[in-house]
């Protein structure tokens, strides 16, 4: 069985100061919640900030996104030799990048096999569109999105990728999947990376739910039996809203 797992996306909120605050709040909410990995992913402004208050602790540091490559003429970019010293996780394939900045599953791919190079770890995030769940494609889609990440990876590499389950019409919106829906797809996930795997290195793959994620619907999610854990938006952004999924995914284990 995966590790309970929970990250907070912050994405594009909080100056510096505002990140600083905001961590220490998290260092103490999340203090003395054990068995579950926790991961907060501030902007890249504040990571060494963020980083710095979190010394010492339990909480683990990522980044929202990285480059394919580790330096060069890329204005504006952040490679992954840049987040080495500070990040052992990042999400890659994010849908709000796979729309907005038109990411192709090959480009996240690239960026998922330069992250094991340099022995971060991916989270890599998949999820279907609204349209496309109405056609009935949402395996299908989470599917091949999971092929195309993970491609060429070694099964040692892929037990060592975290990856999350976002329904692109569930993101921001307030409208979360059931539990039984979320399950549904994580579930065919497992499946899938028992296929690109073995079936035992898939079980300890952690599988996190995003999309509209908070403390009221944390529990019911955590009792699914392949929602390993959350990847969390808004709710992140609030210290105890936070520390209440966390606690939610530690009475898995």
């Amino acid at each position: 069985m995966a590790m309970p797992f929970v990250a907070g996306n912050w994405k594009m909120n909080t100056s510096i100061s505002e990140a600083i605050k905001l961590a220490k709040m998290l260092r103490s909410a999340l203090s003395g919640i054990d068995r579950v990995t926790r991961v907060v992913c501030p902007p890249f402004i504040s990571l060494a900030g963020v980083a710095a208050e979190f010394a010492g602790s339990a909480v683990k540091i990522g980044a929202q996104n990285m480059h394919t490559e580790p330096r060069g003429a890329f204005t504006g970019e952040i490679s992954g030799a840049m987040l080495q010293d500070v990040c052992e996780y990042v999400i890659l394939g994010h849908s709000e990048r796979r729309q907005l900045l038109g990411e192709t599953d090959s480009f996240i791919n690239a960026k998922i096999r330069a992250a094991m190079e340099l022995r971060l770890i991916p989270i890599l995030c998949v999820g279907e569109t609204l349209e496309e769940r109405e056609m009935g494609n949402a395996n299908a889609v989470v599917a091949m999105q999971i092929q195309k990440g993970l491609r060429e990876l070694t099964a040692v590499e892929i037990g060592r990728s975290v990856l999350a389950y976002e329904p692109v019409w569930a993101i921001g919106t307030g409208r979360a999947a059931t539990p039984e829906m979320a399950q549904e797809i994580m579930g065919s996930m497992r499946d899938e990376l028992g296929r690109l795997a073995r079936t035992e290195i898939a079980a300890r793959v952690p599988l996190l739910y995003g999309g509209s994620v908070n403390a009221e619907n944390a529990l019911e999610l955590a009792a699914q039996q392949d929602v390993d854990g959350a990847l969390v938006g808004g709710a992140s952004l609030n210290a105890s809203d936070f520390a209440a999924i966390a606690k939610a995914f530690a009475t898995r284990a």
